[in-house]
């Protein structure tokens, strides 16, 4: 009786060692693919660098392609909005539509949450679920005097976000600074 315990509690041991193993291998596989197979789209921003105390430096990113004129005028805060997207001849990402419910369309889309509606202009307003992208600390505040610097520059303003899109989910690869990496900016800007 003693050893048929013992062989449970082991059976139950390796099941719970597999699942911490097996989720997060699953959530990076899911972000590997996305990245492999996605649709590259790039959203022009204009970065700050807060800080979260549990995450780490990061630089929040607010970005222009957050809003679409349409006429339903039924959205409340918070709702869940699919945001349909096609790239411009830059390859910049370019709002097509937005819906309450998932449209059998063949156009890559995101799930996005309603900020607010303006009904004197019809412009819908909504959240990008890829408004943080996190840094190494020692560079987080580089970055973004770097981005500032770039925007007071009288050359036209060259920051985006490089996002992988596929079936609704988005991964935020790369912030781009006069199409160098962030990461590649800071170290030639000391």
């Amino acid at each position: 009786m003693k050893k048929m315990k013992k062989i449970h509690i082991f059976i139950l041991f390796i099941m719970i060692a597999v699942a911490q193993i097996f989720v997060p291998a699953q959530m990076i596989f899911n972000k590997e693919s996305i990245m492999n197979t996605g649709t590259a789209y790039k959203f022009k921003t204009q970065p700050v660098d807060p800080n979260d105390p549990y995450r780490g430096k990061y630089i929040n990113l607010n970005f222009e392609q957050n809003s679409f004129v349409t006429t339903d005028s039924i959205w409340e805060r918070k709702d869940k909005v699919y945001v349909y997207l096609e790239a411009d001849s830059l390859g910049y990402a370019k709002v097509k539509g937005v819906s309450k419910t998932l449209l059998n369309l063949e156009k890559d889309f995101i799930v996005s949450e309603v900020g607010w509606y303006n009904k004197r202009d019809r412009e819908l307003n909504f959240n990008l679920p890829f408004n943080r992208y996190y840094m190494e600390e020692t560079k987080a505040y580089d970055a973004e005097i770097a981005v500032r610097n770039n925007q007071r520059d009288s050359i036209q303003n060259n920051t985006y976000a490089l996002v992988y899109i596929k079936n609704g989910e988005a991964v935020l690869n790369d912030v781009i600074i006069n199409e160098i990496s962030i990461k590649d900016y800071v170290e030639i800007e000391k």
